[in-house]
């Protein structure tokens, strides 16, 4: 009965896995920018590295299940689907099991695990869907085999995106506890964080490029006072306006080819996404310690009290003093 159940819950998270994956797919190639394959934001690789990291390895069959059914809808060709879902669940199976190697730890402790994340979840890992996945849609002659690199990057970025945007948000939404007395002043600075972020990102695109930078006042706010549960939607806020309007081409985007419009991309939704996770992280670490210093002072306040209640503290520094010897011969008076 043990082992059907532990069948039953691992075919579930199968399931899960496999819906989720497909679900954030189709979130995701609404803004393809090549083809109706290749987006610079790809939801479905933070999607899987999250549910390797809440489920466990055994539920990478729901990861391939749900590359297999997204690709099967875009084609082109049988081969080609093969191997873009097989790199699309290869890439975070080895993203997860070289973070589990080094000792990352999903609730982002310190920078060193968000610095884990970045290395070698997202840059390092990606190289395998992005290289992968290219070379299939040039055999398949689907983008063209001078288009390679600018496909791949397009590819490589996008995944890395997914990493660094998506599976965080989710692996730090799972502990995120709403207090049972809520600040009215909390909620509304969260809310304009939010508005203000999107209304920035929104107003740039419609403008100049150039203007994007306004974005990052309200990330490093969020960060300060909200962590990695404040930063990371901003974040994503910001990086998907963005993608939206290089996608449906807006002022800010207006006759620039593909290739600076993937540079501009890149670069900001690199930035928005390190900006995000290092300040947070660095941001919690330092609460942490300070939170940790005050606890040891009230602790050590505390004893002494208990000391000075148990014996005059002044007897206490009396009794510790040396006694002041007098010469041979000589009479106390």
């Amino acid at each position: 009965m043990g082992r059907f159940r532990s069948h039953a819950e691992q075919a579930l998270w199968m399931v899960v896995a496999a819906v989720a994956y497909f679900v954030a797919a189709e979130v995701g190639l609404r803004s393809a920018l090549v083809g109706d394959q290749i987006t610079p934001l790809w939801p479905p690789t933070g999607v899987a590295l999250a549910c390797l990291f809440l489920f466990g390895l055994r539920t990478w069959p729901g990861i391939t299940i749900g590359a297999l059914a997204v690709n099967a809808l875009l084609g082109p060709t049988l081969p080609a689907v093969l191997m873009i879902a097989l790199g699309n669940t290869v890439a975070p199976v080895v993203a997860y099991l070289l973070l589990k190697r080094v000792g990352f730890r999903s609730d982002f402790d310190s920078v060193r695990d968000a610095l884990e994340l970045v290395f070698l979840g997202a840059l390092a890992a990606m190289l395998i869907s992005a290289t992968l996945g290219t070379v299939a849609l040039v055999l398949a002659g689907t983008v063209p085999a001078h288009g390679f690199w600018g496909a791949w990057s397009v590819w490589w970025t996008g995944d890395a995106m997914g990493v660094l945007l998506i599976a965080p948000l989710i692996l730090v939404g799972k502990s995120i506890r709403i207090p049972k007395a809520l600040s009215p002043l909390r909620v509304i600075e969260a809310a304009i964080l939010v508005v203000g972020t999107f209304v920035v990102a929104v107003t740039a695109t419609a403008v100049s490029a150039n203007l994007l930078f306004l974005v990052f006042p309200f990330l490093i706010w969020a960060a300060m006072r909200f962590h990695l549960s404040g930063a990371l939607p901003c974040a994503l806020i910001a990086s998907t306006v963005a993608i939206v309007a290089a996608a449906r081409d807006f002022p800010a985007f207006t006759g620039l080819d593909l290739t600076t419009k993937m540079i501009t991309l890149q670069a900001f939704n690199g930035s928005v996404a390190l900006t995000a996770l290092l300040h947070a992280t660095m941001t919690a670490q330092r609460d942490r310690a300070r939170q940790a210093v005050d606890d040891t002072c009230s602790q050590l306040a505390q004893t002494v009290l208990t000391i000075s209640q148990g014996r005059p503290l002044a007897g206490v520094i009396d009794s510790t003093r040396p006694r002041r010897t007098q010469p041979p011969g000589t009479a106390s008076t």
